[in-house]
């Protein structure tokens, strides 16, 4: 007991001695006394709480309000050190290391709020804090411990993605650490997976873009203190796959993607370059983008792609002084035909579909496309479908006779498990053939050609017959003449007879 009253006895002649220090002449009638612990992420703002119960704030008269804020044992000084002071005219002064960190707001003063705001906090400003308060006759004290949890880097701002990352977590705690739990977007990181804990860090060897976001350091010391702090990790990389191929059609023109994860000014550079590159049979070519500070894209536009032109391309872009490069796949999809050119009727047609990258789980389809068909047109097609002829599956579509209903806009549609990847199309032309008249109309014309043909031809002899018979003979007397027909033999044995009678 005689320990607890020379504690109680020593305290109150402390204050009593701050509260005369602060505002002269006045008389100490009542004494608040406040303690507790306010944790702070290093690099994040702390408030350091204190302000005078709800019933006795009507009676704050800020005229006659003095406040001082002390920091005890900072920078191993045994003295304490005034970190800010309102005097009873609101004349201000301010400690010189911690002069453009530390406020309070005058509204909250007068509503009896003495709060102490430190922006931003740094692993320095750990240590005991006290606020002695002066009004009118009272005295409120308030002490507080600031303790600082730090998170650092292993690598400077901003953080690249592929580059080995080692995120650290202490604080000015000085217990003994026990355990460090590391959550990840709210979910604790189980010890099965490959990661390595030292002293409360984290190791990444490869960050990727997943790895962004908010991670929290849980620390547990001897004493059951727990500790945490929370970082929001931003890596700079590109979104999108990690390996991005972009289909194009030979002959069509091609968009490759370069997209950074968030826009670099985010994480503190303004310089932005982006440079492509392509290595094609031995020749390197190269673009540059134009920097666009307010876009974080930076595509290359190809006008017109040929199998010559896929392959590999590399999208370079430096931020500041660090530069980050992706590669992306152009894969140009070609349509071959066994014959070039226009093809004659009845021939053998066959069209090879390919691809210059393939994965190895492509799978193609062919379809042959009407043009603008009519009612009519679209229910013949309709049936042509239905019969299979008009889709196939697979790289090779084989036409074993080329007719005029095979003609037209032949399509070879790559697929893969995400859904459609390009198309390349194939215009089929059939020597004499008549682009603008169906088949059947083409036969009706034929078939009516014939007959006005033929009928034509019956007029023509039955005039000919008619006018024969109209005409008078030239010769009357031949008219009664019958004329008889002899065989040879007969003839030549007369003839010999009348031979030897003239001889005799």
């Amino acid at each position: 007991m005689r320990l607890s009253s020379l504690v109680l006895f020593l305290t109150s002649a402390l204050l009593t001695f701050s509260a005369d220090h602060i505002l002269p002449g006045e008389a100490v009638a009542e004494v608040e006394s406040r303690e507790q612990k306010v944790w702070a992420r290093a690099g994040d703002s702390a408030t350091l709480p204190c302000y005078l119960s709800p019933g006795k704030r009507q009676n704050l008269l800020s005229d006659k309000m003095s406040m001082l804020w002390l920091r005890h044992g900072g920078s191993g000084q045994q003295e304490p050190q005034v970190v800010l002071e309102v005097g009873p005219s609101g004349l201000r002064k301010m400690s010189l290391p911690m002069r453009p960190r530390v406020t309070v707001q005058d509204s909250a003063l007068r509503s009896g709020d003495f709060s102490l705001r430190i922006s931003p906090v740094r692993s320095s400003d750990a240590g005991l804090y006290e606020a002695r308060v002066a009004h009118n006759t009272e005295l409120l004290s308030c002490r507080l411990q600031l303790g600082v949890v730090t998170v650092t880097l292993s690598q400077p701002s901003p953080v690249v993605e592929n580059e080995p990352l080692l995120l650290s977590c202490n604080s000015s705690h000085r217990a003994r650490l026990v355990e460090t739990c590391w959550f990840h977007k709210g979910h604790l990181l189980p010890t099965s997976r490959p990661f390595c804990f030292w002293r409360g860090a984290h190791f990444m060897l490869r960050p990727a873009m997943s790895d962004a976001g908010s991670w929290r350091c849980q620390l547990r010391y001897s004493d059951d203190e727990i500790v945490s702090a929370t970082y929001n990790l931003q890596i700079l990389g590109f979104s999108g796959p990690s390996n991005p191929i972009v289909y194009a059609a030979a002959g069509s023109a091609a968009d490759l993607p370069c997209t950074l994860s968030h826009l670099p000014s985010t994480s503190g550079s303004n310089m932005v370059t982006a440079h492509w590159s392509h290595l094609a049979q031995g020749h390197l070519q190269e673009w540059s983008i134009s920097q666009n500070r307010s876009s974080r894209s930076f595509p290359l536009h190809l006008p017109t792609v040929g199998p010559g032109d896929a392959g590999q391309y590399r999208c370079a872009v430096s931020v500041g002084r660090r530069t980050i490069s992706r590669d992306v796949t152009l894969a140009v999809v070609t349509v071959t035909p066994s014959i070039q050119g226009a093809v004659s009727e009845g021939s053998r047609l066959l069209l090879l579909c390919s691809l210059t990258h393939p994965r190895g789980h492509e799978r193609f389809q062919w379809e042959h496309l009407e043009s603008a068909p009519t009612d009519r047109q679209l229910t013949v097609a309709t049936s042509r479908n239905q019969e299979g002829h008009r889709l196939q599956m697979g790289p090779t579509l084989e036409i074993p006779q080329v007719s005029q209903k095979d003609m037209g806009t032949w399509e070879c549609s790559v697929y893969g498990p995400e859904g459609r990847l390009g198309a390349v199309e194939y215009g089929l032309q059939i020597t004499g053939a008549q682009v603008s008249s169906p088949p059947i109309f083409s036969g009706q014309v034929t078939f009516g050609l014939t007959l006005a043909l033929f009928f034509l031809l019956m007029v023509c002899v039955l005039a000919l017959a008619l006018q024969k018979r109209a005409q008078p003979p030239v010769f009357p007397a031949l008219e009664g003449m019958i004329a008889v027909t002899v065989p040879r033999k007969e003839l030549e044995k007369k003839q010999g007879e009348k031979i030897q009678q003239t001889e005799c």
